[in-house]
């Protein structure tokens, strides 16, 4: 006996609606990748970082363990487990984890901008001698003799192409002044929190550009 229902417009199955609604392989492939990528840059993060991310005891142990092996095969074997793990997360763990990356990464990134400004500063003060004078204006208890001590031995290390100490002294006295800026500026703000460590590793890598 024929269907009455086959053809008929509004036919539905909720047999087939349950089996289109699973996550196909596809998905799941890119699902899994995705978590143990991320996974992978919990990794990389720094390990005070680690610590504090709020996230299950056994995925913080699992990352931290990896961020100790320097055998490349063990840390392979690791950051496959790092990724199993991640991958027994809730997707509201999942969330926070990413929403807190983003906010280093957005961190990270303001630092290096005034740290990029610092720079920008130094290169005005050897370039004009007017620019001194802003800044001992800006900041009345610098020591200015020492201040245009150090711009004519930065200049003469520039032109005799000699090691840049004094060069890296004035952005030093530059980031002190910006460090005790923000430190006013927090404590104003009624903020207490622990300052980032991204300004000191660019910091190095700041020196050790200078020295080539």
């Amino acid at each position: 006996m024929p269907n009455a229902n086959r053809g008929a417009v509004g036919f539905q199955s909720t047999e087939f609606e349950q089996e289109y609604e699973r996550p196909s392989k596809t998905e799941l492939k890119r699902q899994s990748d995705a978590l143990q990528a991320l996974g992978h840059e919990l990794v990389d993060q720094p390990r005070d970082r680690v610590k504090r991310m709020e996230m299950p005891d056994d995925v913080k142990d699992a990352i931290l363990e990896c961020q100790n092996i320097k055998n490349h095969e063990g840390r392979r074997r690791q950051l496959q487990y790092v990724g199993k793990k991640m991958r027994s997360l809730s997707d509201e763990e999942v969330a926070v984890i990413v929403r807190t990356i983003e906010g280093w990464k957005g961190a990270s990134k303001a630092d290096t901008a005034a740290l990029h400004a610092l720079e920008r500063r130094r290169e005005k003060l050897l370039a004009d001698d007017k620019a001194l004078t802003t800044l001992l204006g800006e900041y009345p208890e610098l020591d200015g003799q020492h201040l245009r001590t150090l711009i004519r031995n930065a200049r003469k290390e520039q032109a005799e192409h000699k090691p840049p100490k004094a060069y890296r002294e004035i952005f030093q006295i530059l980031k002190d002044l910006d460090a005790k800026a923000r430190a006013a500026a927090k404590a104003a703000a009624g903020d207490t929190g622990d300052e980032d460590e991204d300004g000191d590793d660019y910091e190095d890598r700041h020196e050790d550009r200078d020295d080539e």
